[in-house]
């Protein structure tokens, strides 16, 4: 049973909720909004930074179980998207996925290659560049870990009608453009 002071503990740490974050109103008018509204609005904001906390762990989790980072797993996921479309996956192609330059790709490969989760073979068409070749083992982790993960996020997308979806899809993206900066 949870006590009183449990609740209250709870709610405390709920920042996204004006009647804890905001009670004077200087930063939200609420004023339009009975309780119950506001509590509403408040669980789809607890359910937003549940799922935060809960990809951040799993993130986490796939990272230590194959002792790497962030854009070492994206890479990772990158090649094996690739290479299963029958495409070659090259460091020009990496770069351009992740968003980074050619010295921090070739600083990325050669991790990846030490921790032999990838080789780096001869382009079967080009001279000039190398192909890169996702390890059976890694790939293998990666389908069990993040593959596996995004399976069931597809199966949670699928079960919502098109209607629950199109809200889904709209509330996301609004919420996307809250990050947008005023400051730039």
């Amino acid at each position: 049973m949870t006590t009183p002071e449990q609740v209250a503990a709870e709610n405390a740490m709920r920042m996204h909720d004006p009647r804890v974050a905001d009670i004077r109103g200087r930063m939200l008018d609420v004023s339009g909004l009975d309780d119950a509204e506001i509590a509403h609005v408040v669980a789809v904001l607890d359910a937003v930074r549940d799922w935060r906390v809960a990809e951040s762990r799993m993130s986490e989790a796939s990272r230590r179980y194959m002792n790497l980072g962030d854009n070492d797993m994206r890479a990772l996921r990158y090649i094996i998207v690739v290479t299963d479309r029958g495409e070659v996956a090259t460091a020009t192609g990496i770069a351009e996925h992740l968003g980074i330059s050619s010295a921090a790709t070739t600083k990325l490969l050669d991790r990846l290659e030490r921790g032999e989760h990838i080789r780096r073979l001869p382009h079967p068409s080009d001279r000039r560049s190398v192909s890169i070749v996702i390890d059976d083992a890694t790939r293998r982790a990666a389908q069990a870990t993040v593959g596996r993960e995004h399976a069931r996020r597809f199966h949670v997308a699928a079960a919502l009608s098109p209607a629950e979806r199109d809200v889904v899809i709209r509330f996301l993206t609004e919420l996307s453009r809250t990050t947008e900066s005023d400051w730039s």
